[in-house]
């Protein structure tokens, strides 16, 4: 590859890969809010109450369990509150870690903590005022807005089954070729029957792409970075490294990348495609480059 293929690459990268199903996993919305289903129609009972605190007590004393379902409809996870200290008392302005008031065995600090909670969360207003009627919608709404922060990890899934649909058409157009995805070492040996070394037991390429007439074996990883940093100049050199590991055992290394993130390195992304023997973006690989490199 030359200089002027970089300037094709860089001339090419994606503003974006993103598809519908990128917003929200509604699956795992689904799955989330049924593991609490039950909880929440218990809590459900409290709506429109008049002596609400009473039946409130009433309830998580007959119901302890319906206590740890209490933070996500303020909208933090169980687990966040261990490390998200309460303030409770505005005078003295002291925080504290309140999580055990949602797991321990009831007690009367217990309750007058669980009623502070209630009150000053802004809960008991909502349950007064019947501004939500059934808790399974509102939590529903909660874990989709929880979903947004997975946003980012979604965004790698995208690049690999874009790729993955490349990989699935060539290989039906050459049938010399197979590929797997997440490709171990142990299952690198099982498809194809050839042996890799790997530099660390955590080690898992994307792809693993095997021409069993040549037996020629390419290993690829993708990625995508919509936005810069200084990271990006680490993931360029770990890829020279991984390119002549790689290569030191006779297997060709391809690297996939796209996203304008890269405009804000383009010297450490030159380096690399200057360097290593294969570096693409989704337009090369579109437009016949994986044909060059395999056939």
């Amino acid at each position: 590859m030359n200089n002027k293929n970089f300037e094709n690459l860089k001339n090419t990268l994606q503003d974006s890969i993103f598809t519908w199903d990128y917003f929200t996993d509604f699956e795992k919305v689904k799955k989330n809010v049924k593991n609490i289903e039950k909880e929440l129609n218990l809590l459900n009972y409290l709506i429109g109450k008049e002596k609400l605190d009473e039946e409130f007590l009433s309830l998580v004393e007959e119901y302890p369990k319906v206590r740890k379902i209490l933070p996500i409809l303020i909208a933090i996870r169980d687990d966040k509150l261990s490390c998200t200290p309460v303030i409770t008392d505005i005078e003295a302005l002291i925080p504290e870690n309140k999580k055990y008031i949602f797991h321990d065995a009831i007690d009367e600090n217990i309750k007058k903590e669980l009623l502070i909670f209630f009150k000053e969360s802004g809960l008991r207003d909502i349950f007064e005022s019947k501004a939500i009627k059934n808790l399974v919608d509102y939590c529903f709404g909660v874990e989709v807005g929880f979903d947004t922060n997975a946003r980012k990890n979604r965004t790698g899934d995208i690049m690999e089954k874009l790729v993955y649909k490349f990989l699935e058409e060539f290989c039906e157009e050459n049938k010399n070729l197979q590929f797997i995805e997440q490709a171990t070492q142990k299952r690198i040996k099982e498809f194809f029957n050839y042996d890799i070394k790997i530099d660390k037991n955590s080690r898992r390429f994307d792809f693993a792409l095997f021409d069993k007439a040549k037996n020629r074996l390419f290993l690829i990883e993708v990625n995508y970075y919509s936005g810069g940093g200084s990271k990006l100049k680490a993931t360029a050199g770990e890829y020279q490294y991984l390119n002549d590991f790689v290569k030191s055992q006779n297997i060709d290394f391809i690297w996939i990348t796209d996203g304008k993130g890269w405009l804000t390195s383009l010297k450490p992304l030159e380096e690399t495609f200057i360097h290593n023997d294969y570096v693409i973006n989704l337009d090369m690989l579109k437009n016949g480059t994986l044909k060059q490199i395999c056939l």
